[in-house]
Formats: C-alpha cells, sequence, structure tokens
C-alpha cells in the first residue's frame, strides 16, 4: 500500500514541538526522560497535516487551558495557523491507567523477573496505543496524523495532563 502524495510531503510535518510550561511541572527522572524521548522521536518522523490551506512545516506548542487540551499551530517563521481545543474528558481515565501500569513498570524493571516486565510492558504498550487511537479519533477533521504521531503525541498530552491534574509531583 502506499502513502498519499501528502504523507511524502516534507512540508506536512512538525519541525518543533514546546509544551506549556505553566501546565507542567517538575517530573520525576523516569517522566521528563518519557517526555525527553518523544520529543526527540516526535522531530525526527512525523506526519502532521492540519486541515486547511496551510502550509508548513509546522512549529506546534501544546498546552491546558482549563480543562482543555490546546494545539496551538504555526508556520515555522512563526506565523499563526490555527488553534485547537480539545477536551480532555477522553482522555482522563486512559491517562490515569497509563500513568498507573508506568508506575508499575519502572518500580517492575528495578527488582522484577524480566516475564514480569515484559508482561507488565505489553500492558503498558495497549493502554498508549488506545490513547494514540483516541487522539487520532479527537483529531479527525482537524489535523491528519499516522499511528506514530499520534503515539508520540500522547506521551506529551499524558505528560501535561497528569501534571494539569496536579498528580504525580
Amino acid at each position: 500500500m502506499t502513502e498519499p502524495a501528502s504523507s511524502a510531503d516534507p512540508r506536512n510535518r512538525v519541525v518543533a514541538v514546546t509544551l506549556d510550561e505553566a501546565s507542567i511541572g517538575r517530573s520525576g527522572p523516569d517522566i521528563e526522560h518519557e517526555r525527553a524521548i518523544a520529543i526527540y522521536d516526535l522531530l525526527e518522523k512525523n506526519l502532521f497535516v492540519p486541515e486547511g490551506e496551510f502550509t508548513g512545516p509546522f512549529t506546534l506548542h501544546i498546552g491546558i487551558t482549563g480543562n482543555r487540551l490546546m494545539f496551538d499551530i504555526r508556520r515555522e517563521d512563526g506565523a499563526p495557523c490555527v488553534v485547537h481545543l480539545l477536551s480532555l474528558t477522553p482522555f482522563r481515565r486512559i491517562v490515569k491507567d497509563y500513568f498507573m501500569i508506568c508506575d508499575s513498570y519502572y518500580q517492575a524493571i528495578r527488582t522484577a523477573t524480566p516475564d514480569k516486565i515484559e508482561a507488565i510492558d505489553m500492558g503498558r504498550r495497549g493502554v498508549h496505543d488506545e490513547g494514540s487511537r483516541t487522539l487520532m479519533e479527537r483529531l479527525n477533521g482537524k489535523i491528519r496524523v499516522d499511528f506514530d504521531t499520534a503515539r508520540r503525541l500522547f506521551t506529551l498530552i499524558s505528560v501535561l495532563h497528569w501534571k494539569g491534574e496536579g498528580a504525580g509531583t
């Protein structure tokens, strides 16, 4: 199967991403590591196409405003394109489950058997995939992303959402 022509266009991507520092606080080393890897991987390879007559590459600022997730999309030169606000409600349970299983995973890698670690990691990936699919559904008609891009964005949203709830500090 071939990708649509727009997927191959190097302009259909995010070249910089920032997280609203007011939405996040100081996290533990495991969360900071997840955040850094997600940003690095996202910038290395992504598909990001806002609906409308926008030409990228794009920069993305992600934050929480009230009980909404904010995607502030701009051109690489800083010119505004569009801001999307998404309800956080569909993500609350998934993020809570994701962080609970991540905590178990980080504890397990220090003391558990390889079989136990693998089982927990499979569960962690399953919850992460669920969050990624939910994000793709919520972005439908607003921003086209591929699954790998959605996975990386879900990781970043999880960090913001977790901090936005005041948990994990």
